[in-house]
C-alpha cells in the first residue's frame, strides 16, 4: 500500500494517523518533492477508475493561473493526456490523499470511510 501525501494537508495527516492506527504496512510519497510521471498519474487514475479532472483540485488558485479549468473535459486520449501533463507538470492541483490497495485499486483517501475501504482491500 503506498500513499501520496502533501504533509501540510489534514486529510493526509488524518488519513496517516488511521493507518497508524489500523497498523496498516504503507509507503509514504511526498508527491509535490517525488512527483508522479504522466505514467503513474495514468496508472492510479485506471486504479481509481477515474477520469484526470475527477482527481484535480479544481477550486485550487493554481487551477485557474495554469489554465487546467479551460481544459475539455472529454474522454478521448488527447484531451486526457492534456489533464495527465498538466497534473504532471504541477502535482499541487492532485487530489490527496491516494492510496494504492493491495487488491491493485486505488482510492481518494479524503474521509475516513474512503481510507478504511482501502484498508479493507486485500489482494
Amino acid at each position: 500500500m503506498e500513499i501520496w501525501i502533501n504533509p501540510a494537508c489534514s486529510k493526509c495527516r488524518s488519513a496517516l494517523t488511521l493507518l497508524d492506527a489500523e497498523g496498516a504496512d504503507y509507503t509514504v510519497r511526498r508527491y509535490l518533492e517525488d512527483v508522479p510521471s504522466e505514467d503513474e498519474i495514468r496508472e492510479v487514475l485506471g486504479r481509481l477508475g477515474l477520469e484526470p479532472w475527477d482527481i484535480t483540485r479544481t477550486s485550487d488558485p493554481l487551477a485557474k493561473e495554469t489554465g487546467v479549468r479551460d481544459l475539455p473535459r472529454e474522454e478521448t486520449d488527447a484531451a486526457r493526456g492534456l489533464w495527465i501533463a498538466h497534473l504532471a507538470a504541477h502535482p499541487k492541483l492532485i487530489q490527496r490523499p491516494i492510496i494504492t490497495a493491495e487488491d491493485g485499486t486505488a482510492v481518494v483517501g479524503r474521509s475516513e470511510e474512503a481510507v478504511r475501504e482501502a484498508l479493507s482491500r486485500k489482494g
